[in-house]
């Protein structure tokens, strides 16, 4: 099938949030390669949400359009993406309950008051650099950790709710992360080093808290002992983001390199967790 141009609109199907692909599918892929397992219903997990995540952006164009702030060309694409996605969504949703799985569907749940509180923003013209509504947000992508986990696993595994936290909180650390390489974008001078820390002091509590609960929980026992790894990763580009600011850097450059580090923590984990024989 050839969409119209009227239809095929990428702004609209497409989100343009590009670095937020990596807070759905890094939970994902470390949930599934940690459950061991592939099945199907992890075919329609992925399904779900993928459309979930899709659904955001044509949704958002609507009440873009209700708040005047596009015009009214911009309806029929986005009623179109909305009904494909909920169709994908819904797709998914009966793979899961075909093979027994539908009760992860309650998943999904928190993400709705997120997502009325986004588009509430939206409405008010007050969405961007919202770093607490992107956190919480993060948190709600992140469930699909254990949602692949206990799918591969085939029981609700205590275990998930531990990768949960730890993806939650690694996005949560690369958003704050983020939000300082922009602050320091318009810098002319550098600062002195104590003032670049200090500006910082956010960021590296964040991946700094990280580190050291993850290593306190892998000594007990209570996580893989490799798992430390790519939390290392993280709170080391994190020094180095505070020591070498991103002054005069292009957003773009920013963001391939949030990609690439984000990329990086997801195969150490992956690689940390399947080193463990004592863990799926």
């Amino acid at each position: 099938m050839i969409l119209s141009p009227s239809l095929w609109q990428k702004h609209i199907a497409i989100t343009q949030e590009h670095g937020s692909w990596v807070f759905l599918f890094s939970p994902l892929l470390i949930g599934l390669a940690a459950s061991g397992r592939w099945t199907a219903a992890s075919t329609w997990l992925i399904v779900a949400a993928l459309a979930a995540f899709l659904v955001r952006q044509p949704l958002t164009v609507l009440v873009k359009v209700w708040s005047k702030r596009r015009g009214p060309q911009d309806v029929a694409p986005a009623v179109f993406w909305v009904a494909v996605y909920g169709l994908l969504g819904s797709i998914g949703l009966w793979g899961l309950w075909r093979h027994g799985q539908a009760q992860l569907a309650v998943l999904a749940l928190p993400g709705l008051p997120v997502f009325l509180w986004h588009l509430i923003l939206v409405a008010r013209r007050a969405e961007r650099r919202q770093i607490g509504v992107e956190i919480v947000a993060s948190g709600v992508l992140a469930l699909a950790a254990p949602a692949a986990f206990w799918i591969g696993q085939g029981t609700q595994d205590p275990m998930g709710w531990w990768l949960w936290a730890l993806t939650w909180f690694q996005s949560a650390a690369s958003i704050v992360y983020a939000a300082l390489r922009l602050e320091q974008r318009p810098w002319k001078t550098l600062p002195s080093v104590s003032q670049r820390l200090r500006v910082a002091a956010r960021a590296l509590a964040y991946t700094w808290f990280n580190l050291a609960a993850v290593i306190v929980l892998a000594w007990r026992g209570v996580l893989p002992a490799w798992l430390p790894l790519p939390f290392v990763l993280q709170a080391a580009e994190t020094v180095y983001g505070a020591l070498r600011p991103a002054a005069g850097l292009k957003p773009a450059r920013v963001g391939v390199r949030q990609l690439i580090v984000s990329t990086l923590f997801t195969l150490l984990f992956i690689a940390a967790w399947r080193l463990s024989p004592d863990l799926p």
